[in-house]
């Protein structure tokens, strides 16, 4: 029965996919006044809005509250629409600025390790194939509920994106490696390791978090240059994302340079426009 129940959730969501953006977004702003009724972690958002902006008013943490519950009722649906959308369509909504620098490495045979948060709209960044000479791939991890995690990976790999589990990327990494095939691989670095692979604390928005060094591992052994990718959103339903050069010799850097390098990177986008990141995710839930 609960099988039954996941496969008619994902019919219905190709069915949303195939939508007009008016009809997506009318639907979202349906979804909006339905999550801010229910109160939708709310106590996650505004424990993480008030730590990180103690100099803020309630008024303003409230308004930045209210900006992020429409931003991510949006960010649903356009993931749905990702289905349905056709290469014309995603063209017009999704920039990219500063390929040249990944054009740059790859004409020098140098694969690149890309840094993302969960900030703007990152489920369209596998657009970015077909804009670029290398490879695309991503870092993911696999979710329990397994026919839903087969059509998110089936959104994802819409425009040839490879995706790696957590578990065997540096493995698929080296293979790509030894077939001289050259690529990109984007990671999320703002997720929460589990407690008991913790090995490193940083500060981030005034305190200590913990986090993912799996990244910097990677670019150390094998020397590969660490970008950002920045993704901004110009209005809704239209997006720019910025590949924006961290470090081109990651062996040259200090132990958790590159950590502390993007993770700070991170933040200053943040304090720009806050409502874009995933305040919902409880970011500090494993104290120092």
């Amino acid at each position: 029965m609960k099988t039954f129940i996941v496969h008619i959730g994902i019919l219905l969501i190709k069915l949303i996919g195939h939508l007009p953006f008016w009809a997506i977004y009318f639907l979202s702003d349906i979804f909006y006044l339905l999550v801010r009724l229910i109160g939708y972690r709310k106590e996650v958002i505004f424990r993480n809005l008030r730590n990180a902006f103690p100099e803020k008013s309630e008024k303003e943490i409230s308004e930045i509250a209210k900006k992020f519950y429409k931003h991510l009722c949006d960010l649903f649906f356009e993931t749905f629409k990702v289905h349905a959308i056709s290469n014309n369509e995603m063209a017009k909504r999704m920039k990219f600025h500063n390929t040249e620098l990944l054009d740059k490495f790859y004409d020098e045979g140098k694969d690149v390790i890309i840094i993302l948060g969960h900030y703007g709209n990152w489920e369209w960044v596998p657009f970015v194939n077909g804009h670029i000479k290398a490879l695309g791939t991503q870092v993911y991890h696999p979710l329990r509920n397994k026919p839903y995690d087969k059509f998110l990976l089936n959104i994802r790999s819409k425009w040839g994106t490879l995706n790696f589990p957590m578990k065997t990327c540096f493995r698929d990494m080296l293979k790509l490696r030894r077939d001289k095939q050259h690529f990109i691989i984007g990671m999320i670095a703002d997720q929460s390791p589990a407690k008991n692979k913790i090995q490193y604390y940083t500060k981030f928005f005034n305190q200590e978090v913990p986090v993912l060094l799996g990244a910097e591992k990677m670019a150390v052994k094998t020397n590969s240059p660490v970008a950002f990718l920045r993704v901004d959103k110009v209005k809704r339903g239209y997006y720019e994302a910025t590949f924006e050069l961290l470090v081109e010799h990651p062996k040259e850097c200090e132990e958790f340079e590159i950590t502390k390098t993007h993770t700070q990177h991170l933040e200053n986008i943040i304090k720009q426009k806050p409502e874009y990141w995933l305040w919902s995710h409880d970011r500090w839930k494993h104290k120092k």
